[in-house]
């Protein structure tokens, strides 16, 4: 039984995430205590519960703790059964990262299956739809594994009532490939595009001419309305391609803000990516660890490392005997990378 500490590092929801990712995939059981003890409102909340439980029914697991405001919890997992899953976070819990959560499982699964999640697709400190469809996934592909994914209503804060389609085919190679990511070249210009939701059309065009204004190179901005949406929502994506994937940077609208500071907020994410020289951001940089340590090779080069991504390496160490190490190559880039 391995033992974590839930307010180790970053101390929130990743480590009971990727805890479980590895279970799954290792067979190896595990006890959190001191759940999101960092948080405001600590223990397992509902998106935390919907990732146990989803892991739960696909693994046939034995669990206790699997409730609202659990401040520890065991998983003892079985063999992962592939399957067609359907899943309501509630309210606006990030489907995203439930997805996230029990991708690597079905990928080890012996056939195809298909995960539909209800719940938030564009949600603050968590991807959004948009990023997993352009960024998460397309990077994934080049571990090995293809995915299709279908986003099929938009769900924001605080409705939700946003439905994600993945369909998984099993990689059958033993290990996944080997990532070599440390320098690119930009060919494209960047491009944005807005998302609006229930709400007048004059907030996409002040965040078109704030866009505009912050980035000079911008190629094209592309605004998409959608009645496909249980609310009112809007959101900022600056998409930029490099010789090996296409990073998303994104800002979302809530009451109070104003469309300029939300094109500013994705703009300046932009910029700072940009200027460091990285070929993979800080969300992303975190989210590669998993599938780079189940390849047991690789390297990448990113912005200075997150707690997310400190964090998520701690985790990680728990349940595969890796060395994942971080090096300065110059200051606030640095490279990941995974030693035999």
């Amino acid at each position: 039984m391995i033992e974590i500490d839930g307010s180790r590092g970053e101390g929130g929801g990743q480590i009971i995430r990727t805890s479980l990712s590895l279970a799954m995939v290792t067979g190896k059981a595990f006890r959190i205590s001191n759940i999101r003890a960092k948080r405001s409102k600590p223990g397992l909340g509902k998106q935390h519960l919907t990732c146990v439980q989803a892991a739960a029914q696909m693994t046939g697991a034995r669990v206790k703790g699997d409730h609202i405001g659990s401040l520890s919890i065991t998983f003892e997992p079985g063999a992962v059964a592939s399957g067609n899953y359907y899943f309501d976070v509630g309210t606006a819990g990030s489907t995203s990262l439930v997805f996230q959560t029990v991708l690597y499982a079905l990928l080890s699964a012996r056939e195809p299956s298909t995960v539909r999640l209800k719940g938030g697709t564009h949600n603050p400190f968590a991807p959004s739809a948009d990023y997993l469809a352009t960024t998460f996934i397309p990077a994934l592909t080049l571990f090995g594994p293809q995915l299709e994914f279908t986003l099929h209503r938009y769900g924001f804060y605080p409705r939700g009532g946003g439905e994600i389609e993945i369909k998984i085919v099993p990689y059958k190679e033993p290990k996944l490939k080997e990532i070599d990511l440390l320098e690119t070249e930009f060919s494209t210009n960047p491009q944005a595009a807005i998302l609006l939701a229930g709400l007048p059309q004059h907030i996409a065009e002040r965040e078109q001419n704030s866009l505009k204004s912050a980035i000079k190179e911008l190629d094209h901005i592309e605004v998409i309305e959608t009645k496909k949406c249980a609310g009112q929502g809007n959101a900022v994506h600056v998409f930029q391609r490099n010789d090996h994937l296409t990073e998303t940077f994104t800002a979302l609208g809530e009451r109070g803000r104003r469309a300029e500071t939300v094109a500013e907020l994705a703009a300046k994410e932009y910029r700072d990516y940009r200027e460091s020289g990285a070929v993979v951001g800080p969300h992303l940089a975190d989210q590669l660890l998993i599938p780079m340590a189940l390849s047991g090779g690789g390297k990448f080069s990113t912005v200075g490392p997150t707690d997310h991504t400190l964090t998520n390496i701690d985790t990680i160490k728990q349940f595969l005997d890796i060395d994942i190490t971080l090096k300065d190559i110059k200051p606030d880039l640095f490279k990941v990378e995974l030693i035999h």
